[in-house]
Protein backbone atom coordinates (compact mmCIF):
# COMPACT_ATOMS: atom_id res chain seq x y z
CA UNK A 1 0.00 0.00 0.00
CA UNK A 2 1.16 3.54 -0.75
CA UNK A 3 0.55 6.49 1.56
CA UNK A 4 0.67 10.23 0.91
CA UNK A 5 3.53 11.92 2.79
CA UNK A 6 4.68 15.55 2.88
CA UNK A 7 7.43 15.80 0.25
CA UNK A 8 8.17 19.50 0.59
CA UNK A 9 6.94 22.64 2.27
CA UNK A 10 7.61 26.33 1.75
CA UNK A 11 6.54 27.88 5.03
CA UNK A 12 5.07 31.38 5.33
CA UNK A 13 5.59 33.09 2.00
CA UNK A 14 3.87 36.36 1.16
CA UNK A 15 1.63 36.69 -1.89
CA UNK A 16 3.18 39.22 -4.27
CA UNK A 17 0.50 39.07 -6.97
CA UNK A 18 -2.85 37.71 -8.09
CA UNK A 19 -3.49 37.53 -11.85
CA UNK A 20 -7.07 36.50 -12.61
CA UNK A 21 -6.52 36.65 -16.38
CA UNK A 22 -3.68 34.12 -16.46
CA UNK A 23 -4.43 30.52 -17.51
CA UNK A 24 -3.86 29.10 -14.01
CA UNK A 25 -1.24 27.92 -11.52
CA UNK A 26 1.04 29.48 -8.91
CA UNK A 27 4.23 31.27 -9.96
CA UNK A 28 7.01 30.60 -7.44
CA UNK A 29 10.53 32.07 -7.43
CA UNK A 30 12.70 29.36 -8.99
CA UNK A 31 15.17 29.53 -6.07
CA UNK A 32 12.34 28.50 -3.73
CA UNK A 33 11.27 25.70 -6.08
CA UNK A 34 14.80 24.32 -6.13
CA UNK A 35 15.23 24.58 -2.36
CA UNK A 36 11.92 22.76 -1.80
CA UNK A 37 12.57 20.15 -4.50
CA UNK A 38 9.40 21.14 -6.39
CA UNK A 39 9.39 20.66 -10.16
CA UNK A 40 7.56 22.67 -12.79
CA UNK A 41 4.03 21.36 -13.16
CA UNK A 42 3.98 19.60 -9.80
CA UNK A 43 0.73 19.74 -7.83
CA UNK A 44 0.92 22.18 -4.92
CA UNK A 45 -1.48 22.54 -2.01
CA UNK A 46 -1.88 26.16 -0.94
CA UNK A 47 -2.94 27.03 2.60
CA UNK A 48 -3.83 30.70 3.15
CA UNK A 49 -3.14 31.69 6.77
CA UNK A 50 -5.09 34.94 6.37
CA UNK A 51 -8.47 33.54 5.31
CA UNK A 52 -8.27 29.77 5.85
CA UNK A 53 -8.63 28.92 2.13
CA UNK A 54 -7.06 25.69 0.91
CA UNK A 55 -6.67 24.91 -2.78
CA UNK A 56 -4.57 22.94 -5.20
CA UNK A 57 -2.90 24.02 -8.42
CA UNK A 58 0.43 23.43 -10.13
CA UNK A 59 3.79 25.17 -9.89
CA UNK A 60 5.41 27.29 -12.57
CA UNK A 61 8.82 28.91 -12.10
CA UNK A 62 9.18 32.63 -11.53
CA UNK A 63 12.35 34.68 -11.91
CA UNK A 64 15.19 33.61 -9.61
CA UNK A 65 15.78 35.86 -6.64
CA UNK A 66 12.54 37.76 -7.24
CA UNK A 67 10.59 36.42 -4.27
CA UNK A 68 7.59 36.11 -6.58
CA UNK A 69 4.54 34.24 -5.31
CA UNK A 70 1.67 34.92 -7.71
CA UNK A 71 -1.64 33.08 -7.82
CA UNK A 72 -2.96 32.86 -11.36
CA UNK A 73 -6.37 32.22 -12.87
CA UNK A 74 -9.30 31.33 -10.62
CA UNK A 75 -6.95 30.84 -7.64
CA UNK A 76 -6.32 34.61 -7.72
CA UNK A 77 -9.78 35.04 -6.16
CA UNK A 78 -8.64 33.10 -3.07
CA UNK A 79 -5.78 35.43 -2.08
CA UNK A 80 -4.80 39.06 -1.75
CA UNK A 81 -1.30 40.50 -2.10
CA UNK A 82 0.33 40.36 1.32
CA UNK A 83 -1.48 37.19 2.44
CA UNK A 84 0.75 34.59 4.10
CA UNK A 85 0.74 31.11 2.56
CA UNK A 86 2.11 27.67 3.27
CA UNK A 87 2.87 25.68 0.10
CA UNK A 88 2.92 21.88 0.43
CA UNK A 89 3.61 19.00 -1.95
CA UNK A 90 3.08 15.32 -1.24
CA UNK A 91 4.68 12.10 -2.45
CA UNK A 92 3.32 8.58 -2.49
CA UNK A 93 5.48 5.92 -0.91
CA UNK A 94 5.35 2.75 1.07
CA UNK A 95 5.26 2.91 4.84
CA UNK A 96 8.84 1.66 4.94
CA UNK A 97 9.99 4.42 2.57
CA UNK A 98 8.03 7.03 4.54
CA UNK A 99 9.74 6.07 7.80
CA UNK A 100 13.14 6.91 6.24
CA UNK A 101 12.07 9.89 4.12
CA UNK A 102 12.96 13.47 5.09
CA UNK A 103 10.92 16.24 3.42
CA UNK A 104 12.45 19.44 2.04
CA UNK A 105 11.38 22.24 4.39
CA UNK A 106 12.04 25.84 3.33
CA UNK A 107 11.68 28.87 5.60
CA UNK A 108 12.13 32.03 3.48
CA UNK A 109 12.60 35.48 4.97
CA UNK A 110 9.93 38.22 4.97
CA UNK A 111 10.78 39.05 1.33
CA UNK A 112 10.26 35.41 0.20
CA UNK A 113 13.99 34.98 -0.27
CA UNK A 114 16.28 32.26 1.04
CA UNK A 115 18.26 33.35 4.08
Amino acid sequence: MLIHVVKSKIHRVKVTGADLNYIGSITIDEDLLDAANIVEGEKVQIVNNNNGERLETYAIPGPRGSGEITLNGAAARKVAPGDILILITYGMMTREEALKFKPSLVFPNKDNLLK
